[in-house]
């Protein structure tokens, strides 16, 4: 069997982590696409260990994890007005973690942790 170079292997590795950016990304408009990244970032953590990658694995996982807390937090709270903003607030804040971490990426960066 042959192995990938090291080279081939982290460029698809780099690959998987843009196309889970993508899938979080396309979230804000399908809630679904969450849900197989985060299964994605799950199935092929072990692949990134040791690599600049994992911690993008990392904030990617932080990122779904915390983002569901806020908008249960939220969805629970709207009817008293302060769920409004805590929705406004996570929205924002996923909209940030996503674009940070796919800049990060496409300038082959690790996130801070």
């Amino acid at each position: 069997m042959n192995l990938p170079a090291p080279d081939e292997k982290t460029a698809s590795l780099k690959t998987l982590t843009t196309v889970i950016y993508a899938l979080y990304a396309l979230s804000l408009f399908m809630g679904l696409t969450a849900i197989v990244a985060i299964v994605l970032n799950y199935i092929k953590r072990e692949e990134v260990q040791g690599t600049w990658l994992e911690s993008h694995f990392t904030w990617q996982i932080r990122t779904f994890w915390w983002g569901v807390l806020w908008t249960v937090l939220g969805a629970i709270t709207w009817i008293i007005l302060i769920g409004w903003v805590i929705l406004g607030v996570a929205f924002v804040w996923f909209i940030y973690r996503i674009a940070k971490g796919w800049l990060n990426l496409n300038d082959n960066k690790p996130m801070p942790l």
